[in-house]
């Protein structure tokens, strides 16, 4: 059977004029910038105007450690929003923006899939509002004034070779790891090595989506460290006085956007930080936007439960005062086959014996939401053709053993249709108490912290700092940021620091081989294995099947 693409669907579908959309989730057309007849910004003043108003539930979609076979967890999380309409809920969803590394690259875009998705699915996946472009342009110009300063004098004595902002561009592209700038006489700046990060894991990004409003804006961006002085003192953008600028480029992008899914339900799409190397989540203020404007928020955290869903919950969580009332655990059954050993070109043939191998690495994700933040969970199986009811009844059985639920998802083919079940179970766990907490508390070391995150979430054996780690950890807590939430950049594809070892390893150690603080963002970033904060592009990239007709018809989109 000939089945349409994504990118089909997307322009095959009748889409709602963006302001019958607003009208439908409750915002006046006051507080709308139109970005053509699909878009909006909403003004984060809406925020502030319905502040008594009271909250919504609040749901998080996270997954089991993604794989090449694939989870659909962006596809649950829509679908998920148009299902609980369907059983006559009020529901929103908040998602993040797609950076254009993975939309080029492998991953492809991230509006969800088959009948699942948010639209305008090309307009999202590319340039959308402009968002990442004036993220890398605040960025950008913070490392022109970094590197001015030098060549005008360098009042503040800055080193160059201890200056740690780098620069950033929102594209794959592995030559600008490591470059080496001002070369070319004189005039042209103090030569020195420099390198380039993917925007979504600048630092302006993870401000961006944790700021409340301009003044905010601001005094984090003033906060950021740009590198040290000769005497071993923090230079930040506040003491190069670029702040009032860098607020400048944003102002705009602060502002939540406002789409819709194919269904027409209300879609807050803001911010995009990579959970394997920043904090994975979309802005605070798209979802407290939303959870003042519906009785259920559905929103995700990039990549596995041990890194969008950890950070969701002991950093974004903790630093805008929000409780989850339930968590969905996507999955599916050729991706636990791969877990436990499966062989790629196998995953659609029956094999209860991969299955049950890979199974611990979804019930590891489940135990660490349900007993170590200690919230109620289901279970999602987004559930494809070729999967045998053998396959999804042993799922079931061992999630129950557990004491948790599982509802399958057929949103891909069905839209909110298949996402019934699951709808009634989130309701349903939303009316349950829980006793959410963290996996550490902010005041321990950031060793300690660090090891509670390794061995409660990854079950590991615990924690070694390598290389430049040990000196940066006493240096960071000499200079008072030791009390800060850390934000792991971590393989999404293991709970370990190796992607070869899949399913739920143990009888392993983590290593930091790098610690910094965001000083902004309000967190220290532990880089952990080869993670890399540039990625490149696959030998056959998906960018080679992109193309655009004479009409402006964009094809190859997934």
């Amino acid at each position: 059977m000939d089945y349409l693409t994504d990118i089909e669907i997307a322009q095959a579908c009748e889409k709602k004029p963006i302001l019958e959309v607003a009208a439908a989730a409750g915002i006046d057309e006051k507080y709308l910038e139109q970005y053509g007849k699909y878009k909006a910004k909403v003004d984060y003043k809406l925020l502030k105007d319905c502040e008594s108003a009271p909250d919504g539930k609040l749901i998080l979609v996270t997954a089991i450690s993604p794989t090449p076979a694939g989870e659909g967890k962006t596809t649950t999380t829509v679908g998920l929003a148009d299902g609980l309409r369907k059983i006559g809920e009020n529901a929103v969803v908040a998602l993040r923006e797609p950076s254009l590394g993975p939309v080029f690259g492998i991953k492809g875009g991230a509006a969800g899939g088959g009948y699942a998705q948010v639209v305008p699915m090309e307009d999202i996946n590319l340039h959308f509002t402009g968002d990442f472009h004036a993220i890398g342009a605040a960025n950008n110009l913070l490392a022109a004034m970094i590197d001015n300063h030098i060549q005008q004098g360098n009042l503040l004595g800055i080193d160059p070779r201890r200056v740690t902002w780098h620069r950033a561009v929102d594209m794959n592209d592995r030559a600008l790891r490591n470059i080496v700038i001002g070369l070319g006489g004189k005039t042209n700046g103090t030569p020195r090595e420099d390198s380039f990060d993917i925007t979504v894991a600048s630092e302006v990004m993870a401000v961006l989506c944790l700021a409340s409003d301009i003044p905010d804006l601001k005094e984090r961006l003033a906060r950021i460290i740009v590198g040290y002085t000769y005497d071993n003192k923090p230079v930040t953008a506040g003491d190069l006085r670029a702040q009032g600028a860098m607020a400048a480029l944003l102002k705009d992008a602060l502002k939540p956007n406002l789409v819709q899914t194919l269904e027409g339900t209300p879609a807050f799409v803001h911010g995009g930080p990579f959970a394997n190397i920043a904090h994975g989540c979309n802005s605070v203020t798209a979802t407290k936007m939303a959870m003042k404007l519906a009785r259920y928020v559905v929103t995700e955290a990039g990549f596995g439960a041990d890194l969008g869903a950890e950070k969701f919950l002991d950093i974004k969580c903790r630093m805008a005062g929000l409780k989850p009332d339930a968590v969905v655990v996507v999955a599916t059954v050729r991706a636990l086959k791969h877990h436990g050993g499966a062989e790629k070109d196998q995953l659609k043939t029956e094999n209860l014996e991969a299955l049950e191998r890979g199974l611990p690495n979804l019930l590891q994700h489940v135990s660490n939401i349900t007993n170590v933040y200690k919230l109620p969970a289901v279970v999602a199986i987004n559930r494809f053709p070729d999967d045998t009811e053998a396959e999804l009844k042993l799922v079931e059985d061992k999630c129950r053993e557990l004491g948790v639920n599982v509802a399958l998802s057929e949103v891909w083919a069905k839209g909110g249709e298949g996402a019934v079940q699951l709808a009634h179970e989130v309701v349903r766990l939303c009316e349950c108490e829980n006793n959410f907490t963290f996996c550490y508390d902010e005041e321990e070391s950031i060793s300690e912290k660090l090891n509670k995150i390794a061995t409660k979430i990854y079950h590991a054996d615990g924690v070694d700092f390598v290389g430049e780690a040990p000196k940066q950890k006493k240096q960071l807590e000499k200079l008072g940021f030791g009390s800060l939430p850390i934000c792991v950049a971590k393989t999404q594809y293991s709970f370990s620091d190796d992607p070869n070892k899949l399913g739920a390893p143990n009888g392993f150690r983590i290593s930091v081989r790098s610690l910094k603080v965001s000083a902004g963002a309000g967190f220290i970033v532990a880089l952990t294995g080869d993670i890399m904060t540039m990625p490149g592009l696959p030998k056959v990239p998906a960018a080679e099947k992109i193309d655009v007709d004479e009409n402006g018809v964009i094809t190859g989109l997934f």
